[in-house]
């Protein structure tokens, strides 16, 4: 990618959706264990698409305030390199969540003002890389792949945080070069914004997005 700006594909659900991220140059595959999510996977299933997954694309776990018998059920079977915490976990939990599963820990945090800000240093002492997202409505019960974007004005001049940083929440194959522009991101994240419905990833807007991401 000439920006080598890397892309993660969130919440595939077949072996088919994971090649297609593979062969299109995503750099981190991500499987959702979020019951009310229609991407949530068994861990049997995500074992399988796991061990799918060509060597070199990190293979990332998202989970919604998990607890310590559910992270152990999921790392204990499939092969991860990364947990993705994208509830309302606190900077303790993270720190306790690094500590018991010696895995790198990206924190997912809502954006949708100017205040929302100040928790990307809080998270910074304690998560390896920060997935920042829009703020959901407050009755949702979706923490993310709502297909909601922020004001990505809120982030320009910003990149230079103390973690790695990826950005989230609305991106399409049309948007995403606007919004890698506006940010200064070079990471993105992508859920419904490359699917045919819920759930199920396209292969040709899977590709668009990440030819648009990296031109």
């Amino acid at each position: 990618m000439p920006q080598d700006v890397r892309v993660k594909i969130c919440g595939l659900t077949a072996p088919g959706q994971v090649l297609a991220a593979a062969e299109a140059g995503a750099r981190y595959v991500g499987f959702v264990f979020f019951p009310k999510s229609p991407r949530h996977l068994e861990v049997g299933i995500a074992a399988e698409l796991a061990a799918a997954t060509p060597m070199g694309i990190a293979k990332v776990a998202l989970t919604v305030n998990a607890s310590d018998d559910e992270l152990d059920r999921i790392v204990d079977t499939v092969p991860l390199d990364m947990l993705q915490l994208h509830g309302k976990e606190s900077p303790e939990r993270v720190a306790e969540v690094k500590e018991r599963y010696g895995l790198p820990v990206m924190k997912a945090l809502g954006v949708a003002e100017e205040g929302d800000l100040a928790q990307i240093d809080l998270y910074s002492d304690v998560a390896d890389q920060l997935l920042i997202d829009a703020k959901p409505p407050k009755n949702a019960e979706l923490p993310g792949g709502l297909g909601l974007a922020f004001d990505w004005r809120l982030l320009a001049g910003r990149k230079y945080w103390r973690r790695p940083w990826m950005l989230a929440g609305g991106l399409t194959p049309d948007n995403v070069g606007e919004a890698i522009r506006m940010t200064g991101a070079r990471q993105v994240d992508v859920s419904s914004g490359v699917e045919s419905s819920p759930g199920v990833k396209d292969a040709e807007l899977i590709r668009r997005f990440i030819e648009a991401a990296s031109a």
